[in-house]
């Protein structure tokens, strides 16, 4: 459940050690390893709540948490996330590592919004086309939702408009 948006600067993936009662820490504890040996500079969770944070102090690999809410907050959100990772990413050593609880249409929403933010891609349906062929899975409606706010909302870096 990894996916690599932007080869080699930024990646998706389920929560470290996998998600719900499916978590195990000896899979967190060698992903995290994983990590470390691909050079990843910076984790940034989705996540609600904080789960993982203190193994990601304990690893030593810098982290930091931006939760998307309930659906109904991500107008106010997701330019935070979106301005994050376009910020950790003006660091051209920056490997970066997004993920929230599994690799699901939140996500997956959230990377194809950042792709419009950027000025990546310039429509919706391209943005969507992108990321179901880069992760071989079809968005849904909770995804396509992201974007749609996006969109609605007119998101867009400062240096893309």
């Amino acid at each position: 459940m990894f996916c690599w948006v932007i080869q080699d600067r930024l990646a998706i993936s389920e929560r470290p050690g996998g998600y719900g009662r499916n978590h195990r820490k000896v899979r967190r504890e060698e992903e995290l390893i994983w990590l470390q040996r691909h050079d990843f500079t910076r984790i940034l969770s989705l996540l609600d709540s904080p789960h993982n944070l203190s193994a990601y102090d304990d690893a030593g690999i810098a982290h930091d948490r931006i939760p998307l809410g309930p659906p109904d907050e991500e107008p106010e959100r997701l330019g935070a996330v979106y301005e994050s990772i376009a910020r950790l990413l003006d660091d051209p050593s920056a490997r970066i590592l997004v993920h929230h609880e599994d690799l699901g249409d939140r996500v997956l929403g959230a990377v194809a919004g950042y792709l419009l933010y950027t000025g990546a891609v310039q429509t919706g349906p391209h943005a969507v086309t992108l990321v179901e062929r880069l992760t071989g899975r079809e968005l849904g409606a909770a995804g396509r939702e992201v974007v749609a706010v996006t969109l609605d909302q007119n998101l867009k870096r400062a240096d893309a408009r």
